[in-house]
């Protein structure tokens, strides 16, 4: 798997905070992008496409930090930034998901360190979805007689077994198993169960 750049997303409506939040993070070494309003990120269709985590105003015009959060479902890690920030709202954003909440202004080193953990994070979940869908892609590489053999060698069945299930000969279950295997690229039965969990495969469509 080749190496994704991730990147520091800012959203603030306030230009100032945007290019000052910017410096800041690019003589760190963060690959950043500042965005005006909510609507110019959502308005981003390659979102999926590389790791990411966003530093987010509370308070803006229109559509404010805990509905774009919302609206986002939980595609990032998200640090709230906010010079309006109260109780309610920093526990709104905690319960759906927020990283942090902090205040402006914000302390240089604890938005580096949070800054962090958002990273390894968005890097980690990055991974785990590519991952998902090249185990996904392998799946539907598989006819769907392939698709029968391996929910029943999940079960743990022998091959005769198979055979005897399916109405097939044992040789012919001993063939779709061998392709099963190197279309999904698993080089025993226990790796095949571990592919198989991360995409939850189990039965035959």
């Amino acid at each position: 798997m080749s190496q994704t750049i991730a990147r520091v997303f800012i959203l603030d409506d306030d230009g100032l905070v945007r290019s000052g939040l910017a410096r800041l993070l690019r003589a760190a070494g963060h690959h950043v992008e500042c965005f005006d309003s909510p609507e110019a990120l959502l308005d981003r269709t390659d979102l999926a496409d590389f790791p990411t985590c966003l530093l987010l105003d509370l308070q803006m015009p229109g559509m404010n930090g805990l509905d774009l959060q919302r609206r986002l479902q939980r595609r990032m890690p998200i640090i709230f930034l906010t010079g309006h920030g109260d109780i309610s709202s920093s526990v709104d954003a905690m319960k759906a998901g927020a990283l942090d909440f902090l205040p402006k202004p914000v302390c240089e080193a604890s938005l580096l360190a949070v800054l962090d953990r958002a990273l390894k994070v968005a890097v980690e979940e990055f991974n785990k979805r590519r991952e998902r869908e090249e185990i996904e892609e392998r799946v539907g590489h598989l006819t769907r007689r392939e698709r029968e053999v391996m929910a029943l060698v999940l079960t743990g069945r022998l091959n005769k077994q198979v055979a005897s299930d399916l109405g097939a000969a044992e040789k012919t279950i001993k063939i779709h198993r061998a392709r099963v295997m190197e279309k999904m690229k698993a080089r025993s039965i226990v790796e095949l169960l571990r592919l198989s969990d991360k995409v939850q495969v189990r039965d035959a469509e």
